[in-house]
């Protein structure tokens, strides 16, 4: 059976786990300190030496086999190296048992062990064939080395399994089966499965389930197992099918969400996919995403994966750093995924203490590659957001509508953050990643990153309607402003104020420069402006374009203080 041979009494017991598929244990008696075996939870702190050599300390929850003096081995996942069968035994205590599949996996888990009993255990042994094991076992130490049984069988069972009674309907298996195969036949074949009838009535019965199926709980599952015997194969093809039309969300979030990847990918990126776990290590210091929010796993397969992830932003540095100390600099990535937080105040103890909703991320870091018309390009937070503002524009989303603030400090070094009017819920950050930050994942050059969240794009999306517009027949007319204003006016205040100003004939605003310098008064900068006019009606004349301007003017003048340079 490909196991390691020990010795004729540990062989035994490892046939009889791979015959019937129950763990044994086999003590040296001699070593049973006390004249009795307990069976207890272990005390927080207790240390046990295994077979292998290695010490443990146990925890309360843990599980043991003890005598007198201490516990002999971490019950259902290993032997204690004192208390095991030697070469030299001569009296052999067999031990048989059936243990919680939940306390073996915790106790399994905590302590690092993984064993062929620890295996069963945790996906449920059979309870019912525990004294056949122990009484097989004892047949075989006979045959093979010898000996005696001294005394009973000792059993103890303070608390039965109970047995798990399935209400059946007959009409209901053959709806589920779908086709009429008899009640006789559906008892026959329980009977031999060897279901116990407990009761039986017109039409129906209740089964207990036989020990050995431990994941039979639910008529469905009986149905299964009849099926399984009276074989699929004889199961026709109906000639009528009811089915469910399904409906599809308006927008689709897969072909949106395949559509923006393509869109990314013909500029470039490449999709990334990241663990939900990671380090809460990472989180130290922050206050956008403070450690206490942190999601934690009760028992982590190390301290790199300890938490789940706020924010898709600290996954992309990891895969920055990961690229960069493989000498792969220029880096165009974008990720989807779930964040998680725990929601400070409540217990943990139930969903509603935690909160999960789905991001998507852009990256950029290093420059572009190498090209025989344009060069090396550094990547830039203005490159960014030209991808950004490509996307929007896709969907038709103004980002001039929404209110703006800096990005959280901790995060980026410069940013911005959009929010929806109104519901001042968020739609994206975009920045350059602080060089602090960077510096916790070693990461040297500049990254510029941007997060946004999927359910408000989808709902943004939601709101487009799309219309088809003709091709205009009348010619735009262009002028430029050059604007003296403080420097907390931004663009974004300036577009809305020129569209909110001159409605029907402004098409489209544009910053094109941005001055500062000796001339230029502190507290102050100067924007240059283009403005394009068209009239979908007429083509315009002088007098309409000046009188347009004016306004634009007087609006600039009155709102921000701005004057004309």
């Amino acid at each position: 059976i490909g196991l390691h041979p020990v010795n004729n009494i540990v062989d035994i017991s490892n046939f009889v786990l791979f015959e019937v598929g129950q763990p044994l244990h086999t003590f040296d008696a001699d070593q049973i300190t006390g004249g009795k075996v307990i069976v207890r939870r272990a005390a927080e702190g207790e240390k046990i030496v295994t077979l292998d050599g290695a010490e443990h300390t146990l925890h309360s929850h843990d599980m043991v086999i003890a005598n007198a003096d201490g516990p002999m081995c971490i019950a259902g996942v290993f032997g204690g190296e004192k208390s095991g069968v030697t070469d030299s035994t001569v009296n052999v205590f067999v031990e048989s048992a059936y243990f919680d599949p939940g306390s073996v996996r915790k106790t399994s888990k905590t302590q690092g062990i993984q064993t062929d009993a620890s295996f069963r255990y945790e996906r449920g042994a059979d309870p019912g064939i525990i004294p056949f094991a122990a009484k097989r076992a004892a047949l075989l130490i006979l045959e093979v080395a010898g000996g005696h049984i001294e005394g009973k069988t000792q059993i103890s069972y303070p608390k039965p399994i109970e047995k798990k009674i399935i209400d059946l309907d007959y009409n209901r298996i053959e709806n589920f089966i779908g086709k009429k195969i008899g009640h006789e036949v559906i008892e026959k074949i329980l009977t031999n499965l060897a279901y116990e009838f407990v009761e039986k009535r017109e039409g129906g019965a209740k089964v207990a389930a036989p020990s050995y199926m431990i994941d039979v709980y639910r008529e469905c599952d009986v149905v299964e197992e009849i099926l399984r015997i009276y074989s699929y194969n004889n199961i026709e093809i109906p000639q009528n099918m009811k089915m469910s039309v399904g409906t599809t969300p308006d927008p689709d979030p897969e072909a949106t969400r395949n559509y923006i990847s393509n869109f990314l990918v013909a500029d470039g990126f490449v999709e990334t996919m990241n663990n939900s776990l990671t380090k809460s290590a990472y989180y130290t210091g922050l206050t956008t995403f403070p450690e206490e929010k942190c999601v934690r796993i009760v028992n982590p397969l190390s301290s790199d994966l300890n938490v789940m992830r706020q924010t898709l932003i600290l996954n992309g540095l990891e895969v920055v750093a990961y690229n960069a100390n493989r000498q792969i600099n220029s880096l165009r990535m974008f990720e989807y995924g779930s964040v998680y937080q725990h929601i400070p105040g409540t217990d943990g103890k139930t969903l509603a203490s935690y909160e999960e909703h789905q991001c998507f991320t852009l990256f950029i870091s290093g420059p572009t590659a190498k090209s025989w018309r344009l060069g090396e390009q550094k990547g830039s937070y203005y490159q960014l957001k030209g991808y950004f503002e490509q996307l929007c524009r896709r969907y038709a989303i103004d980002l001039y509508t929404m209110e703006t603030e800096a990005a959280p400090s901790d995060i980026f070094s410069e940013g911005i953050v959009y929010k929806l009017p109104g519901t001042h819920e968020v739609f994206a950050t975009i920045g350059t990643v602080s060089p602090a930050l960077a510096k916790k994942f070693d990461v040297r050059q500049p990254v510029f990153a941007a997060e946004i969240t999927w359910q408000v794009l989808l709902k943004l999306i939601a709101r487009v309607k799309v219309k088809f517009q003709e091709m205009p027949k009348f010619p735009e007319v262009r002028r430029d402003l050059a604007l003296l204003i403080d420097e907390s006016v931004s663009y974004a205040d300036l577009s809305r104020a020129a569209h909110k100003s001159v409605k029907k004939i402004l098409k489209q605003v544009t910053l094109f420069d941005v001055y500062r310098g000796d001339k230029i008064p502190e507290g102050k900068k100067q924007y240059a402006l283009n403005f394009v006019l068209q009239d979908p009606e007429k083509t315009l004349t002088d007098v309409e374009v000046e009188k347009a301007m004016s306004r634009l003017l007087a609006t600039y003048e009155n709102s921000f203080g701005a004057t004309l340079r």
